[in-house]
């Protein structure tokens, strides 16, 4: 049976407690962190004009630049980190659909990930786990997880059910993202009008989804924000290595030898760099700046 999340924070995600900036908003709107703010303190759901939470990309297209989005021209704090919980499990399979693991709503998450000047960021991992319908989570297997990587304009979209609730919290989604040679972000996503939202002592409205009705179905929309660091007008960070097969597949004698830009490594799979050893944690495909001591969430020294 599920049980609520501890509050202890797992060591090996601890990040350093970041620099706030902040500065007055440049083009007169609404400052869409200060309306989550304010929110957060009535537990309500924090919606702009137009009906929905804003997202960075509503300035796309308007003459603005990315800059100026709500998401991030106020220069406040990048998404906030929450407590990962007892139930993460690495090694998840890479996938974008996981509504075929149980009964329950379909629910489609979908957005973008943005750095510092609200430019999108591509090649960042986002590692999802739920509870079921029931509100119980495997901690078996691997129903409800999965993971996937964001596109060339830093897209992302999940195919799920909406997660079931059990003792001690509302209803969420537990997400780890971490941009190539960054930290590991790990963070929880909320669904508004949920009665258990002004109880759950771990709930906060600025990581609150847009959420609508499809259908039989439920649609939702979030932007997250790294603190990745950008310019306005300069490209963001690309992957600038090629695939050579999927992360899931692979040869059934594990890669060793010098780690590889370019090449498919499994959970489990040793490699050598700069003299070290490593073991990887979660499949993927090693790319420029996701060198082995860059990325915890990915490979483990041993």
């Amino acid at each position: 049976m599920a049980r609520a999340d501890p509050h202890p924070r797992s060591p090996l995600h601890d990040q350093p407690t970041r620099r706030r900036r902040r500065m007055p908003p440049s083009d007169g709107m609404i400052s869409r962190k200060t309306v989550l703010k304010a929110a957060a303190a009535l537990g309500a759901a924090p919606l702009l004009v137009g009906g929905g939470v804003a997202l960075a990309r509503e300035q796309v297209g308007t003459g603005r630049t990315p800059g100026l989005t709500p998401e991030c021209h106020d220069g406040d704090d990048p998404t906030i980190e929450q407590i990962e919980g007892p139930y993460f499990k690495p090694d998840s399979p890479l996938r974008s659909s996981m509504v075929n693991d149980g009964p329950g709503t379909r629910l489609t998450v979908s957005g973008y990930v943005f750095g510092r000047a609200c430019r999108p960021v591509p090649g960042v991992l986002l590692d999802f786990w739920q509870a079921d319908d029931g509100g119980n989570y495997d901690n078996v297997g691997y129903t409800f997880r999965g993971h996937q990587f964001t596109d060339a304009n830093g897209a992302y979209k999940l195919d799920t059910v909406v997660p079931g609730l059990y003792p001690g919290r509302t209803r969420h989604l537990h997400v780890k993202l971490q941009a190539p040679g960054r930290p590991v972000l790990t963070t929880q996503l909320y669904f508004p009008g949920e009665p258990r939202n002004s109880t759950d002592t771990i709930y906060d409205a600025r990581l609150l989804m847009n959420v609508q009705r499809n259908g039989s179905g439920e649609t939702a929309t979030y932007d997250f924000v790294l603190d990745v660091p950008q310019s306005p007008g300069t490209p963001s960070p690309t992957a600038t290595a090629t695939s050579t097969g999927g992360p899931t597949g692979g040869p059934t004698t594990p890669p060793s030898g010098s780690w590889t830009p370019g090449r498919a490594y499994n959970a489990g799979d040793r490699v050598t760099y700069s003299g070290a050893s490593y073991v990887c944690l979660q499949a993927h495909t090693a790319m420029v700046g996701w060198e082995p001591p860059n990325v915890p969430a990915l490979w483990q020294r041993s």
